[in-house]
């Protein structure tokens, strides 16, 4: 274990979850163990049995693994519990997943480490339960109804104007959700639904759609950026890009934050990262989505490549940890073992400074037979990194979630325009050759 020696003095990190077996979440966990590691903090990863063994290499970095499923209700923290009992040591609790966030939470309120309230944690995690605490609190949200059965459905759309979005109650990934665009339409929505749990009718938001990035230091939000998103055509939902920092006037971009950073003191997160999601109307800012963790489609390789020597999981132990003083604009000092380069010294702003962009492939649907085009797109020495999801003879779906869509290529330049040109040019390309 690379840091057996130093056990009896060296803080200790409880890695909940591990990764997914897919390539953005075991690049998240490589890049989490590595600045870990860089600090000189030993890990433990836990996780279900099948994700572990299906991400065998990246956690050879790790110093322990243990299978633990982060789903069950309170399996982490009484595992941890029984750890902590028998001698060893966690001081920081952290997860990558969406899925483990209230594990963490349960787990550090369990053994005294930082954390957020385990309430506050499901309360984000049910989206229709933020919606009214966000509303309660006077924030700009569109009224929504759980909903059993299709006569509950059919009866909020009844008793409110169109159009409105059918969504799961919990869920990633655009996974179900489609626009609803009057009462004839709702079986067809309700068959899109990937179970049979009560979900969620809402008001439709007419507006610009970002999503906030960023950090709680000392329990005070600090916006990394706002990324601009792009979603495929209606009915469906799917993000086919993201560009930061946004480019919007600094009386939107002031707004913005200032509602964002009000909203997670209302819920009452204090600690780790966030991702907020958002639509900018013609009234103003409308919240939507709020998550303690970053965000997805490779949005924390884009922070660390536009905010210069930001280590994006580094930050966040050595908060946890309180081995900085933090003020508003101070990250740790040592160099990462990979991605994301030098952290910046103190007094370092933890601002965008250049451009990146990701942009993803939607092809039309088929069998596919040839890609033309990816090796030349892979060579550009502005990608910083780019993906292929489909190989000839797999079949190209309709695109209705983003396990749909079929690659990415992810770009850096000098700014955001550049970047959003660089990565549409890039991708478009690239020619997808299919029979029906």
């Amino acid at each position: 274990m690379p840091h057996a020696q130093n056990d009896r003095i060296s803080p200790r990190l409880l890695l909940v979850g591990g990764a997914r077996p897919v390539s953005l979440s075991v690049d998240m966990l490589e890049l989490a163990l590595a600045q870990a590691h860089a600090r000189g903090l030993p890990t433990h990863v836990t996780g279900r049995a099948e994700a572990l063994a299906a991400t065998e290499r990246a956690l050879a970095a790790a110093d322990a693994v243990s299978v633990v499923d982060h789903t069950a209700p309170g399996a982490t923290a009484a595992w941890a519990l029984t750890r902590v009992a028998a001698g060893e040591r966690f001081d920081a609790v952290f997860a990558l997943q969406e899925m483990a966030q209230v594990a963490v939470a349960e787990t550090a309120e369990a053994i005294g480490a930082p954390g957020n309230p385990p309430g506050a944690i499901r309360r984000i995690r049910t989206k229709d339960a933020c919606r009214r605490a966000l509303a309660a609190a006077g924030f700009a949200q569109p009224r929504v109804r759980l909903c059993s059965t299709a006569a509950d459905a059919e009866a909020f759309v009844r008793d409110t104007a169109g159009p409105w979005v059918v969504k799961p109650r919990d869920a990633m990934g655009s996974i179900g959700v489609s626009l609803l665009s009057g009462p004839d339409g709702l079986p067809a929505a309700l068959e899109l639904l990937p179970d049979a749990r009560p979900f969620l009718v809402e008001e439709y938001v007419d507006g610009d759609e970002y999503s906030v990035e960023g950090v709680l230091l000392d329990g005070v939000a600090r916006v990394l950026a706002i990324t601009e998103k792009e979603k495929a055509t209606p009915p469906h939902f799917v993000e086919v890009g993201h560009v930061l920092p946004a480019e919007l006037p600094h009386a939107a971009r002031d707004e913005i934050n200032r509602q964002v950073t009000a909203a997670l003191s209302t819920l009452g997160l204090r600690t780790g990262a966030f991702h907020v999601e958002l639509w900018l109307t013609a009234e103003g800012v409308v919240l939507g989505e709020v998550h303690g963790r970053y965000g997805g489609d490779w949005i924390h390789r884009m922070l660390a490549y536009a905010v210069p020597g930001l280590e994006v999981y580094g930050l966040l132990y050595d908060d946890m940890l309180a081995r900085t003083a933090h003020t508003a604009c101070t990250t740790h000092t040592a160099r990462t073992a990979r991605g994301g380069g030098a952290a910046a010294g103190s007094g370092a702003p933890l601002e965008a400074t250049r451009g990146a962009a990701v942009r993803y492939f939607t092809p039309p649907p088929g069998r596919l037979v040839a890609v033309e085009g990816w090796e030349e797109v892979r060579a550009q020495p502005d990608v910083l990194h780019a993906e292929l999801t489909v190989a000839p003879g797999e079949v190209i779906h309709p695109l209705r979630r983003s396990g749909d869509r079929a690659g990415f290529v992810l770009v850096g330049a000098p700014d955001a325009t550049q970047a959003r040109l660089r990565a549409r040019q890039l991708v478009e390309s690239v020619r997808f050759l299919t029979t029906p």
